[in-house]
């Protein structure tokens, strides 16, 4: 599936209502919660877009709230790439593409990291390949976005919070609206 810039808000705003896989939010309040945290931690617009949309392969994969726990990783972050590709730039791709390979980074680098993570992204982390090995940590810090996988990343960990008020959808995705290198938005 690739998206029309136009698709996100119906898709946000429609399917996004489902709770975040073993979370106690939705996927929409998810995506904005990160786009908020991206914000506030003085992200660019294209730092913001990635938080926004990172998980919006878990929706258009019509990702239920037992999946993970029943073993199914729908493979979201390259789900998302593939929809995203004619919208958005590599910087955004990239971060959207490895964040879960950021997960993976700092269970290894960060000794804390592993147990500040959610149980639903504990268990997730199992599915995703687990902790990274020397190696394979190595190889993903000298990548050319790893910086931004791993913004996102931290992001993406702090939007879980229920009842957290946000800017609405609109605001954030008018701030993806200005990096969206298709021409064509309907």
């Amino acid at each position: 599936m690739t998206l029309r810039f136009n698709d996100l808000h119906p898709l946000l705003s429609g399917a996004g209502q489902k709770l975040y896989g073993g979370e106690a939010i939705s996927q929409l309040e998810h995506a904005l919660q990160a786009a908020h945290f991206a914000q506030l931690a003085g992200g660019d617009a294209a730092a913001i877009t990635a938080a926004l949309l990172h998980d919006i392969g878990h929706i258009i994969c019509e990702q239920q709230d037992h999946d993970v726990a029943a073993g199914i990783d729908d493979q979201h972050e390259f789900v998302a790439v593939t929809a995203l590709k004619d919208l958005f730039d590599q910087r955004v791709l990239f971060a959207i593409a490895r964040h879960v390979e950021a997960k993976r980074y700092l269970c290894a680098t960060e000794a804390d990291y592993l147990a500040a993570l959610s149980p639903a992204s504990q268990m997730s982390l199992q599915l995703q390949g687990g902790v990274m090995n020397d190696e394979q940590a190595a190889r993903f810090a000298a990548s050319s976005y790893a910086k931004d996988a791993i913004f996102l990343r931290r992001c993406d960990d702090q939007a879980k919070v229920v009842g957290l008020v946000t800017a609405p959808l609109n605001y954030f995705l008018q701030i993806a609206k200005t990096i969206c290198i298709s021409k064509e938005l309907a």
